[in-house]
């Protein structure tokens, strides 16, 4: 155990009042000092006390004393005499002590015993007694030079005023060297007190000059990193073995601040070395990454105190200054250049800020707005300021995170506040407007407010336009009324420079004198027409506006047009029976007196006409019948006859009586549907005079349905009151009955103006009626024709059917031709797919003229074809003939000649195999003509499709086939027996020799009475 740590350990310690970890750290422990290497030398604690003692040798120091290290360490035992001698003295002192108890305890042997061998050995005696009080005296030395450090240091105010050259005089003073282990044990003590002292207290953050007060007491003191390094870790764990003690929530975090700050100046300190000198991840099991955490958070906190110093007055030299700090902070570029962004935005948020309350002031005057833009010019002077400062030519040296302002980000609120900045970025473009022009400079700085405010392009625009607007507004009220712009000689050249001064967009200045003309025409429409002044009036202003006829006529269209409509809809609504003389009466009032255009006017009344046209449209589909349905639209023609055509006439300011001209379709339908013109129905909707002057004038055909209703929709709908004209009302009675009321002419009157109102063309109003007399002498012809024959009385019924219903011969003889055509088709197609219908009846057919392509599937008579083939293949001759079967069947069958050889090889494929093995079956059934037979539908299947020699298990059964057939009646042709021999891979010899054979295969079986298998 170290001596020199005795008193230590034991001495009085005043607290620092600086800092909470003085009362903690200040008992040093034993650091890095090792026992002696004498083993002699053995050290003791002792509990004597320790007296203070001064000497005239000692250095000055202030009287004032630091608290830092406690109070003076009192000298006890043979230390203040020890104290008070110099090593000289003390040398001396300790011959003399040694000479005097040796020279002692010889004289008292020799007196007492008068022996010389026991005044020698109590010489010897008497010699280690004062030995010993030599080593004691000897070995409290560096216990009182270190006694003597700490009161000297205690002693001065400042304890960072400490140099080297103190500690060295202190050291030889007592003749001591630095490296004792009692004077070094003292040293770091002195540094860990100084560096509890300089860290900051509870609630308290660093100030920056921490590290660079350690560093140089460090130095003064002389202490190595390795030592100093041991003091930090000391400190860090006492740190951490407070917070396991502390209960409170708050107590722990606090330690945890205090430990990350030691963590940080740490770092600082030993720079480099630190991450192999402080082993907090070892020690205290911390990990990197907190320790990495510790560094940031910290070199962040002294930035932003650094940067706070700096404010608003931001200069060359302070980002220079700014630039050094960071790289002496350890603080990464990309964290520099957010906080230094924070900075400023904070610095112009102060300014944002003063405008707002200044703009939402309830005593806001002329001053006031004054004083809004006074504001905003700070932010952008700042702005400016740190763009140009961004593009120096030293800007590697200044401050990272120059670069324009932006509000939008960081711990701001004003992201949720848009409205307030969007309001201010309309009291600064209102301020650049109020001279009523807008300079180059100010449009420059407008862009700039909007990227710092963080308003979008769209925004910010409609603001600009927004106030611009009014200006321009303000400028040509100005003009109008001075006359300045009726003098002019071009007024769009007047116009142009007006909206160029601004900055306006002349597309939204049109737009402007557009809402100008409509507002001054709604104001002159007021009592439902336009007085010649008023039209004089509206017409100067637009020749001093400049604004296009197009434009004049839609706002006319619109405004004048929406009074029009009104009246139109209350005139359409008295119904037929309330359009009276004085309903006549507004309508042309309306018409003519709001100046509008015939055209503008027809479109209105067709736009509310065909309104109730379609209301008509609809009852009439959701009826019950058809007779309910063509009541409905028998209404509508009542309606247009009655109210719509009276107001086309109102609106076009002719007489209601006037003849009505004869459209020109009339003339085109009698040249062109000459044809036609025996239909009963047809006929009907085209009434002679009589019938027409007793029918009354007829309705208009400008207001139409044509655009309103799908086509569809409106030939249903003709066809249903034609077919209404045709069969008449019908009225049920009880029972079950229905009586049937024939109606006269006058509903095909009725069912033309119905067309008209449909905007049906002649064309289409022809071909409905066909196409009723088409269906009704269909479907009396089907049952006339209905097993498909037409005989010479059926002929007559269907020429008497076809008078009574109007149409044409060669229609007629078209309706009949496709039911034939249809029945004999479903006649064919049955024949097919039962078997019935061969090659030869299907060429009968076609040279009759019969379609056979439109009444058989391609896939039936690819169906037939593969019947015929199969045919040939088992007809048992023998034959095949490719032009039959690959050209004239394909082209009679109308199908693809290429896959018709396909089937052809197919199909002779599967059937060479199967007759072979059907001619083997016969063999044993001795059924020579069948044999004979199947051997021929081999060579035919051969002959499609060449085929190599055939095998079989039993070659004596060939053989018999082969003689069989080359003696059949009648003898086959040599090339076929040839090809035989061939395919049965029998040789020449054998050949011959059954050839001569006298009695045939079955013969000599029937002697034997057994058959060779």
């Amino acid at each position: 155990m170290n001596p020199s740590l005795i008193t230590a350990v034991n001495a009085p310690i005043s607290p620092s009042p600086r800092s909470p970890l003085l009362c903690h750290f200040l008992t040093p422990s034993p650091l890095r000092l090792s026992q002696s290497q004498s083993p002699s030398r053995r050290r003791y604690r002792v509990s004597f006390p320790r007296c203070a003692a001064t000497s005239s040798e000692q250095p000055l120091v202030s009287t004032k004393k630091s608290d830092v290290h406690g109070n003076k360490k009192e000298l006890t035992g043979l230390q203040p005499i020890v104290e008070k001698m110099t090593p000289p003295v003390r040398l001396a002192t300790s011959a003399v002590v040694l000479a005097a108890t040796l020279a002692s305890g010889y004289g008292l042997g020799l007196r007492l015993a008068g022996s010389r061998n026991i005044a020698l050995g109590a010489a010897a005696v008497a010699g280690a007694a004062g030995g010993a009080v030599v080593y004691a005296m000897n070995s409290a030395v560096p216990e009182v030079a270190a006694i003597g450090l700490h009161n000297y240091v205690a002693e001065i105010e400042d304890p960072a005023s400490v140099t080297k050259d103190d500690i060295e005089k202190i050291a030889s003073r007592y003749g001591v060297n630095k490296g004792d282990e009692a004077f070094q044990a003292e040293i770091c003590d002195i540094y860990c007190r100084y560096v509890t002292s300089v860290l900051p207290a509870e609630g308290q953050s660093l100030k920056g000059d921490e590290v660079e007060k350690i560093v140089k007491f460090k130095s003064a003191l002389g202490i190595d990193d390795p030592d100093a390094a041991s003091m930090h870790m000391e400190i860090g764990r006492r740190i951490f073995r407070q917070r396991l003690e502390t209960g409170e929530r708050e107590g722990d975090a606090e330690q945890r601040r205090a430990f990350m700050r030691l963590v940080y100046v740490s770092a600082l300190v030993f720079g480099d070395a630190a991450s192999f000198l402080l082993p907090w991840k070892r020690v205290l099991k911390v990990t990197d990454a907190q320790v990495e955490i510790a560094i940031r958070e910290n070199a962040k906190q002294l930035y932003a105190e650094k940067l706070k110093l700096v404010g608003r007055d931001i200069n060359v030299e302070n980002l220079v200054d700014l630039r050094k700090a960071q790289l002496s902070f350890k603080l990464s570029d990309e964290l520099a250049e957010d906080l230094f962004r924070e900075h400023t935005r904070t610095v112009a948020i102060e300014n944002i800020s003063s405008a707002l309350s200044v703009l939402k002031s309830r005593t806001r005057a002329v001053k006031s707005m004054s004083l809004v833009v006074e504001e905003l010019e700070k932010v952008l002077e700042l702005n400016n300021l740190l763009v140009s400062l961004k593009s120096h030519s030293e800007a590697d040296q200044f401050a990272r995170g120059l670069g324009p302002i932006s509000l939008i980000g960081g711990d701001s609120d004003f992201e949720r506040r848009m409205d307030d900045l969007k309001l201010l970025y309309r009291a600064y473009v209102a301020d650049a407007l109020s001279t009523g022009r807008i300079e180059e400079n100010k449009l420059v700085a407008m862009s700039q407010l909007r990227n710092i405010l963080g308003l979008g392009t769209r925004e910010a625009e409609a603001i600009s336009v927004d106030v611009t607007s009014k200006a321009y507004r303000k400028r040509l009220a100005n003009a109008v009324t001075s006359g300045d712009l009726e003098a002019q000689d071009s007024k769009a050249k007047y116009l142009q420079k007006l909206c160029e001064e601004l900055h306006f967009d002349a597309q939204k200045a049109s737009a402007i004198h557009e809402e100008i003309y409509r507002q001054k025409l709604q104001q002159y429409v007021t009592d439902g027409e336009l007085s010649d002044d008023n039209v004089a009036a509206l017409l100067r202003l637009r020749v001093m506006l400049c604004i296009p006829q197009q434009t004049i006529e839609a706002a006319h269209a619109e405004i004048c047009g929406s009074i029009f409509e009104k009246v139109v809809r209350e005139a359409i609504s008295s119904g037929v029976d309330g359009y009276d003389a004085e309903t006549l009466k507004s309508v042309r009032k309306a018409a003519h007196g709001l100046r509008l255009s015939r055209e503008t006017a027809m479109s209105i009344a067709s736009k509310a006409a065909r309104r109730v046209f379609t209301n008509y449209v609809r009852r009439a589909r959701a009826a019950e019948n058809r007779t309910e349905s063509a009541k409905e639209l028998k209404k509508m023609i009542a309606f247009n006859t009655l109210v719509v055509t009276e107001m086309v006439a109102d609106i076009k300011g002719e007489s209601s009586d006037k003849e009505p001209e004869e459209p020109v379709q009339v003339k085109e339908e009698d040249t062109e549907d000459e044809e036609w013109g025996s239909l009963e129905s047809l006929k009907k909707t085209r009434p002679d005079k009589e019938l027409a002057e007793k029918m009354g004038k007829p309705g208009q055909t400008e207001i139409t349905l044509k655009d309103d209703l799908p086509d569809r929709d409106r030939i249903d709908l003709y066809k249903t009151y034609l077919l209404y004209c045709v069969t008449g009302e019908v009225t049920r009675i009880p029972f079950g009955a229905q009586i049937t009321t024939k109606r006269d002419d006058s509903e095909y009157l009725l069912l033309n103006q119905l067309g008209g109102i449909l905007g049906l063309t002649s064309k289409e109003i022809v071909n409905i009626h066909v196409g009723l007399a088409e269906q009704a002498f269909r479907q009396q012809a089907e049952v006339i024709l209905a097993d498909g024959q037409l005989t010479k009385a059926r002929v007559e019924q269907l020429d008497e059917l076809q008078k009574q219903v109007g149409l044409p011969q060669p229609q007629a003889e078209k309706v009949i031709k496709n039911i034939t055509t249809t029945k004999m088709a479903n006649a064919i197609e049955t024949a097919v797919n039962q078997g019935r219908l061969n090659i030869k009846q299907i060429r009968e057919l076609k040279e009759a003229n019969v379609s056979l392509d439109s009444m058989i599937a391609v896939s039936l008579r690819e169906k037939l074809f593969k019947k015929t083939v199969n045919d040939i293949f088992s007809s048992g001759t023998g034959e095949f003939d490719e032009t039959e079967v690959y050209e004239t069947i394909p082209s009679d069958l109308s199908i693809d000649v290429e896959k018709a050889k396909g089937v052809v090889h197919d199909l002779a494929r599967s059937r060479l195999s199967n007759s072979l093995i059907q001619s083997v079956a016969l063999l044993r059934q001795r059924n020579r003509k069948g044999v004979v037979s199947s051997l021929n539908d081999l060579l035919a299947c051969d002959k499609a499709v060449p085929s190599e020699p055939l095998s079989w298990e039993v070659a004596e059964e060939l053989s018999d086939l082969y003689d069989i057939y080359s003696k059949s009646d009648p003898t086959p042709a040599p090339e076929k027996v040839s090809r035989l021999q061939y395919l049965l891979g029998i040789d020449d010899s054998t050949a011959t020799a059954l050839r001569e054979m006298e009695d045939g295969v079955f013969s000599s079986a029937a002697e034997e009475g057994n058959f060779v298998f």
